[in-house]
């Protein structure tokens, strides 16, 4: 055990530098920028690795929000391990060539105040938008509903001013090729984009988080 925690740590020590061999950069998990991992999970578990131009991408994306709203900050998720296309990032669908990469919601408080990188999850995902829905519960899919945690989850709600600019920048980027949200969330803002689509109800519900891919 000792002898595989040993070499799990010095591979993610050198992921970073060998992750551009296979065309892939590390989104930073510190730092004082606007964009940075959600958490350091998502680090150590090596699942902040995109292709460069959607590091660009998301770079760009975190600073016109906060040039819009100073003192934003946009928080990333997963994205893809540093090495090899074709290998799934579970329990994802489609993260398994750098091209894909998950944002957490903005959150405000019942008083309607930004909270700066405060997620209702520790991990950022599993905090479900309610509302309405075509799916029919089913056993074979990665559409949880996880009934049973949502009541012991803040009662923050996304801030829809942030929400709406991190869209509209989505909406009109040309590097962006497909984003995934819920559609009664795109509703509730009055968002629309030939680029925004539904991910199907076989595939893990998207009203806790924003998908974007090249």
């Amino acid at each position: 055990m000792l002898v595989f925690v040993l070499a799990y740590f010095a591979l993610s020590a050198s992921a970073s530098m060998l992750a551009p061999l296979f065309g892939r950069v590390p989104l930073s998990c510190g730092g004082s920028g606007p964009l940075r991992m959600q958490s350091w999970v998502y680090c150590l578990a090596n699942r902040n690795y995109v292709v460069p131009e959607l590091a660009s991408a998301a770079a760009d994306l975190a600073a016109d929000v906060n040039r819009r709203h100073p003192g934003t900050l946009t928080l990333a998720l997963d994205g893809n391990f540093p090495f090899f296309s074709g290998f799934p990032l579970l329990p994802h669908l489609s993260h398994d060539d750098g091209r894909k990469l998950d944002l957490a919601f903005y959150y405000m408080d019942r008083q309607g105040s930004y909270l700066r990188g405060v997620t209702r999850s520790p991990i950022g995902y599993f905090a479900f938008e309610q509302g309405p829905t075509q799916c029919p519960p089913h056993w074979l899919s990665l559409r949880w509903d996880l009934d049973w945690l949502q009541p012991h989850l803040p009662h923050y709600s996304p801030e829809p001013s942030r929400m709406i600019a991190m869209l509209d920048w989505l909406a009109t980027d040309p590097r962006i090729s497909r984003v995934f949200v819920e559609p009664h969330l795109l509703s509730t803002l009055g968002r629309v984009s030939p680029k925004f689509g539904f991910q199907g109800c076989r595939a893990a519900r998207h009203d806790d988080h924003v998908h974007i891919q090249l």
